[in-house]
């Protein structure tokens, strides 16, 4: 009956055993020099295996990375960039020549062009230019217009003109008319910008001899159809301050001309349209055009070329 009762003990205690040495095992197996090669772990009873009575932190990773092939996981160290590699990544630019101090300069033609009039051919111009630095221009303008060969309308304007913002500019100078009636010289004073993209205006007021005085408006719009075709609806203002019977203009509102030309650039430089115009003469001015036997409202086709350099 002893026997038979110590057998059972005997056996639960070899199973004991055998479980506490299994447990050392698995806390001082080397993974890094087991061979993973001859394993099979299809066979492995994954499920049976106990983790929470292994040992992670004995496992010898050293030895792992040295298996591993030469190179494998490592990073190459990023070189310190020298002076060489800084000059090669951002080279010396050429020098800019906005804001340098050079002398610059522009003419443009902006209106040569053929008018069909009710009562005549007309030949028409207005031209601009400027020489000068970035905050100091000297400025030229001249407009007129010849009918049957006849010069009826002539001006020169001298204007210094000095830049008060990135898109506006006082100017200042003076004005010598030619035509019509005898020559005249005004004082010029205006300002002249842009103060929508494309959009450029001018006003400017003159002062002449015997107490006469004038003031002009102008302004004009580039609409791009395209990168060559360009639509530019145009408006001009003239106001007096007296009746001045010998250039036939009067007091107050005198005349206004509202175009609208359709040009082709050919180049940039250089580009040939067509349009139309419309002027009309207003109050005292508007008496003295019918004494002469001119029209006060007059639509004009108008073909031309305009070009600068």
């Amino acid at each position: 009956m002893t026997s038979s009762l110590k057998r059972p003990a005997l056996l639960a205690l070899a199973v004991a055993l055998a479980a506490a040495g299994s447990a050392r095992a698995a806390e001082t197996m080397d993974h890094g020099s087991m061979d993973h090669s001859q394993m099979n772990h299809g066979q492995m009873d994954h499920g049976s295996m106990e983790h929470s009575q292994m040992n992670h932190g004995q496992m010898d990773h050293g030895e792992k990375d040295q298996a591993q092939p030469s190179g494998y996981g490592s990073r190459t160290p990023i070189p310190v960039p020298t002076e060489a590699d800084r000059a090669a990544a951002f080279p010396q630019q050429p020098p800019h020549h906005m804001h340098t101090g050079s002398i610059n300069s522009l003419f443009l033609m902006d209106k040569l062009e053929y008018q069909d009039a009710d009562d005549a051919s007309v030949l028409s111009w207005d031209a601009s230019g400027w020489i000068g630095r970035d905050i100091n221009r000297f400025w030229f303008r001249t407009e007129g217009e010849r009918a049957n060969g006849k010069t009826e309308e002539a001006e020169v304007q001298a204007l210094y003109g000095r830049a008060v913002s990135p898109w506006w500019e006082l100017v200042a100078g003076v004005r010598q008319d030619f035509k019509p009636g005898s020559p005249q010289t005004w004082a010029a004073f205006g300002v002249q910008g842009m103060p929508l993209y494309g959009l450029e205006t001018e006003a400017t007021a003159f002062f002449g001899e015997n107490g006469q005085s004038a003031l002009r408006l102008e302004g004009d719009y580039d609409i791009l159809l395209s990168n060559r075709l360009i639509l530019q609806p145009t408006a001009e203002v003239n106001l007096y301050g007296r009746n001045d019977h010998e250039r036939g203009v009067g007091s107050g509102l005198g005349n206004t001309e509202v175009g609208l030309r359709l040009r082709y650039e050919i180049v940039r430089e250089f580009a040939p349209y067509i349009g139309v115009t419309w002027n009309r003469n207003y109050g005292n001015t508007a008496d003295f055009a019918r004494e002469e036997g001119d029209d006060n409202d007059e639509a004009r086709f108008v073909a031309g070329i305009r070009f600068w350099f």
